[in-house]
């Protein structure tokens, strides 16, 4: 007569692997975030007249504006400059940490809702 319900003896070979496995997983991702978070991501706007510097943590910490950029009379362009820049380092930040997640899953789409 065959057994029904649970693992008798504690869980299967496979179950314990796949356990393991989604540890070292979660380590992996856990160092390669942390790793993401120091690196920074420069863009640049107008031809370079206005640089924006973000972390991974997506923090800026960096704008730079050349001189014949800031225009007193102009303001809105300038505006427009450093949301651009701030923006495009923002996008390269982000497509960062989904190429590194991708390396993590193996490409399953697993790492689509996730805050990191």
């Amino acid at each position: 007569m065959a057994k029904r319900g649970g693992f008798p003896g504690g869980m299967p070979g496979n179950m314990s692997n796949l356990m393991k496995q989604a540890q070292r997983m979660q380590r992996q991702m856990e160092e390669s975030q942390k790793e993401l978070e120091t690196k920074e991501f420069t863009a640049k706007a107008g031809g370079g007249a206005v640089e924006v510097t973000v972390t991974g943590k997506r923090e800026v910490t960096k704008v730079k504006l050349s001189e014949e950029v800031v225009d007193p009379e102009d303001i809105e362009m300038l505006e427009d400059l450093v949301m651009a820049a701030a923006n495009e380092a923002l996008r390269m930040a982000e497509e960062a940490n989904s190429e590194a997640m991708n390396k993590m899953t193996g490409g399953l789409g697993l790492g689509g809702g996730l805050p990191f």
